[in-house]
């Protein structure tokens, strides 16, 4: 009975544009090899192995350098950088892997072609995602009924997290109605509307957002209700609130939390477990392995940048409440907290010019492959925090402590996603994302951390 919109979801999106830059990458390779002289990579059935190379590569160097991340790719002069990146480095990996690529033509020309085909390909569709998906005409219109209360936050985080996720209007589902809300670019319409909104607006989609399913009046019910039937999308904002922002809105669950929290289970598969810490094993010995061949070069730049202890050792909280001692490189200045534990910040004075080179490489963690080895931490989970912030923060905030019926980790979802902690605020949002991963664990979600981490060391995104 309603007109319905096409609009591509978060995860459609992504998927998209994973197809065409490969599409796009051998279309113009294929035009480039039939009309010029280029030889060098050409596709036929005999050489498969050269097509399936170049897939893998430009699938994982563009997870690295983020060519798939839905901010960056909404604007061109963001995603550039990353298709300059992802280039380069794939095709230096392919020039270097000539086992199952073809061999380095003796016409050195020919490389300057494949280089710029692959960056012409990616350009071209790069644009074309931007102007035709990317565009108004794909937006998902969305129209929020709810409360009042949290309604500012839940319009803020939606979004920012999807450009295209247009929410238009409000309506309040409470019987004693309060003043009308004040929002740029949100209409709060009237329950009896509810029809000619979702006919005027095309909208595409209802999300309800209330804390308490009884608030919702009868009459709006019965219009939901038959909504439903008739097959119109209706969503209860914490789940919508995941599936977007890959975190679990704690902030926003009440009473009833045991329904947003049938946590993985990965987390009591022994097959999953048994190969995680295995895997556990492996990084350690080879992070311990290279950790070795980096200490007289970390030694010698303590020796003169820090002067004092190299190691640094900290008690921390690990799984089911467990104390146990985190090994660090020392980053800060001696006594840096004489006066009690203090949140490190952006910029933090205490920081040596060294102990911020050794944050932003990430090299200051190098020493817990130690700790991993001795199983009081693993590769992935929640980063552990010190006893003193745990009792603080789980005063303040919901369902914090159960971050900790998991190993804490070397790296982990929160670390990959957002910048160091240095507030309650800055707590909450990782705690959110922390949550979301022990919920969702999994092999792929493991390796999806793994290429993350990698996007962190490049970027100097440590602190």
């Amino acid at each position: 009975m309603f007109k319905k919109g096409i609009h591509f979801n978060i995860s459609e999106r992504k998927v998209l544009l994973r197809i065409f830059d490969i599409v796009s990458i051998l279309v113009v390779l294929y035009f480039v090899s039939n009309s010029f002289d280029f030889d060098y990579f050409t596709i036929t059935k005999e050489n498969w192995r050269w097509v399936f190379v170049l897939i893998l590569y430009v699938s994982i160097f563009g997870t690295i350098f983020e060519l798939y991340d839905l901010q960056k790719s909404s604007k061109i002069e963001k995603i550039s950088t990353s298709i300059v990146f992802t280039v380069s480095v794939t095709v230096l990996f392919y020039f270097l892997t000539p086992f199952f690529t073809p061999l380095l033509p003796e016409n050195r020309l020919q490389i300057i072609y494949f280089y710029f085909a692959i960056i012409f390909a990616l350009f071209l569709w790069r644009i074309a995602y931007l102007t035709f998906i990317v565009s108004p005409r794909f937006f998902k219109k969305v129209l929020i009924v709810g409360e009042t209360s949290n309604i500012k936050n839940i319009i803020e985080i939606f979004n920012d997290s999807d450009p295209n996720y247009k929410i238009v209007g409000f309506i309040n589902c409470e019987t004693k109605k309060k003043d009308k809300i004040k929002l740029k670019g949100i209409v709060e319409y009237s329950p009896k509307q509810i029809y000619q909104i979702i006919k005027d607006e095309n909208i595409t989609e209802i999300v309800i957002a209330t804390y308490n399913s009884e608030n919702i009046t009868p009459e709006i019910y019965g219009d939901l209700i038959t909504l439903l039937e008739g097959g119109f999308p209706i969503k209860e904002y914490t789940q919508v609130y995941e599936d977007m922002t890959q975190r679990v809105p704690v902030q926003f669950v009440g009473k009833d939390f045991y329904k947003y929290f049938p946590f993985s289970r990965s987390n009591q598969n022994k097959l999953y477990l048994f190969f995680f810490r295995f895997f556990d094993l492996l990084i350690a010995f080879l992070g311990i392995f290279f950790g070795c061949l980096l200490l007289p070069f970390i030694v010698l730049g303590n020796l003169v940048a820090n002067r004092g202890s190299l190691f640094y050792i900290q008690e921390r909280i690990g799984k089911n409440g467990h104390l146990f001692s985190i090994i660090k490189y020392r980053t800060m200045v001696k006594n840096a907290e004489k006066n009690g534990a203090v949140w490190s910040k952006k910029g933090d004075v205490r920081i040596t010019p060294f102990g911020r080179f050794l944050r932003n490489s990430r090299l200051d963690e190098m020493p817990q492959f130690l700790n991993i080895l001795k199983g009081e931490m693993s590769l992935i989970g929640p980063r552990p925090e010190r006893p003193h912030f745990v009792r603080e923060l789980s005063q303040s905030i919901p369902f914090y402590e159960t971050r900790h019926i998991i190993k804490p980790g070397l790296t982990g979802w929160a670390q990959v996603n957002t910048r160091y902690g240095s507030s309650v605020d800055d707590s909450l949002l990782k705690l959110q994302y922390d949550l979301y991963y022990i919920k969702h664990r999994s092999f792929f979600l493991d390796a999806n951390i793994l290429i993350k981490t990698l996007s962190t060391i490049i970027f100097f995104r440590g602190q």
